[in-house]
């Protein structure tokens, strides 16, 4: 397998022409390409600066897990910072997880940051959602967001063997000088739910809200991981 290191936009879109199969750290398809044949080229975007950003409102897709670090909002940073061991953070990366994990980890803090999606195509760079993101797994060049009031992010323990476990996120945004909607995303299972609702500084009043929508139907122990989350961001956001 020939393994190609574009530097500039234009080089990273000839490999994916001429059929180059795009990998991160390759932590989620070294296994199958062993069983199944390699690739005869793969592309990796690690030595493009483009996809290589971290900062307060932006990360590249090719950026190392250990490297999303407190630069970033804290959604964001502990969610990162609780994928796998050590060494897989060290190997995986921000757009492998989303865009190539069945788990995608990192989703529900994107989502909750209402992020956007810079996508490398053949012929274009062009911006989209994450819901067009991960369902036509574009080659994810960055994220941007606009900076939150407040953020956080949980993930509960999982059962050895079981589905994977529970995640929660919420982040507070702004509209102008005052807080403005407050978001939330949980993954249950394989599956990740985002809602937002219009601020509030009560906790009860926003939780109401989030009850008449899909996050309402999950069960009770997710309702209640999203209740302490809710507050949590809720009170840290009216304190700063």
């Amino acid at each position: 397998m020939q393994l190609r290191l574009p530097t500039s936009i234009s080089e990273a879109q000839r490999c994916l022409a001429e059929g180059a199969v795009p990998i991160g750290g390759a932590t989620l398809v070294w296994a199958a390409w062993q069983r199944d044949g390699f690739p005869e080229q793969a592309v990796s975007l690690r030595n493009l600066p483009e996809a290589n950003a971290v900062g307060p409102e932006e990360v590249g897709g090719a950026v190392l897990l250990h490297r999303v670090d407190a630069t970033v909002p804290e959604v964001l940073h502990r969610a990162a910072s609780r994928i796998g061991t050590g060494a897989v953070r060290r190997a995986a990366t921000v757009g492998g997880n989303i865009v190539g994990s069945t788990l995608r980890c990192l989703l529900p803090a994107a989502l909750v940051l209402d992020a956007r999606a810079t996508v490398l195509g053949t012929d274009s760079v062009y911006e989209t959602d994450l819901t067009e993101l991960v369902a036509k797994r574009h080659v994810l060049l960055g994220l941007r967001w606009r900076t939150p009031l407040a953020s956080g992010y949980r993930k509960l323990e999982g059962d050895p063997g079981g589905p994977p476990p529970l995640v929660v996120a919420a982040a507070v945004h702004s509209d102008g000088a005052r807080p403005g909607h407050l978001r939330v995303a949980v993954r249950d299972g394989y599956d990740v739910l985002s809602e937002s609702t219009p601020y509030t500084p009560d906790a009860d009043s926003a939780l109401h809200a989030l009850d008449g929508t899909d996050l309402g139907g999950l069960p009770a122990a997710a309702r209640e991981a999203v209740r302490e989350q809710v507050t949590d961001v809720l009170a840290r956001s009216a304190a700063g």
